[in-house]
């Protein structure tokens, strides 16, 4: 097991430090695990709520409000899992070395881009090509 990384309370990764070093790998694997936790906490708090929300409504209009709320939690909750997945492959990157560096041209991302999307793993040009690309065969 690896010995844990110190890592003060302000720390922001920076650009003059090597890039993906144990601090930097650290903060970034705490971020993706806080937002795992809370990811995983709010949808603890959605099951508690469908499971009192799930009463009998007499009046058809309330009732299908109340329905139309569901469905819109359930759309949410399947997206935040979907999420959670994508957390996870995060840090598995982190695990094997491969975190920061863009699956298609292996480059590093920049920190401002991990840092706003911690899950990011291309770099914003090959991001913007994946998606054009994608708009072009979508179109046929």
């Amino acid at each position: 097991m690896k010995a844990q990384t110190f890592l003060p309370q302000d720390y922001h990764p920076a650009e003059d430090e090597p890039f993906m070093n144990d601090r930097q790998l650290e903060y970034f694997r705490r971020k993706l695990e806080a937002w795992k936790q809370e990811l995983l906490d709010q949808s603890a708090e959605t099951l508690e709520g469908l499971q009192y929300s799930a009463r009998s409504v007499p009046d058809l209009a309330d009732r299908a409000s109340e329905e139309t709320d569901r469905a819109l939690e359930l759309r949410t909750r399947d997206r935040q899992r979907k999420l959670v997945s994508k957390i996870d492959a995060a840090l598995r990157r982190i695990e094997t070395g491969e975190y920061g560096y863009c699956e298609m041209t292996g480059e590093p991302i920049s920190l401002k881009r991990l840092d706003a999307r911690p899950i990011a793993t291309m770099t914003l040009e090959a991001q913007e090509r994946h998606e054009r690309r994608e708009r072009v065969h979508r179109d046929d």
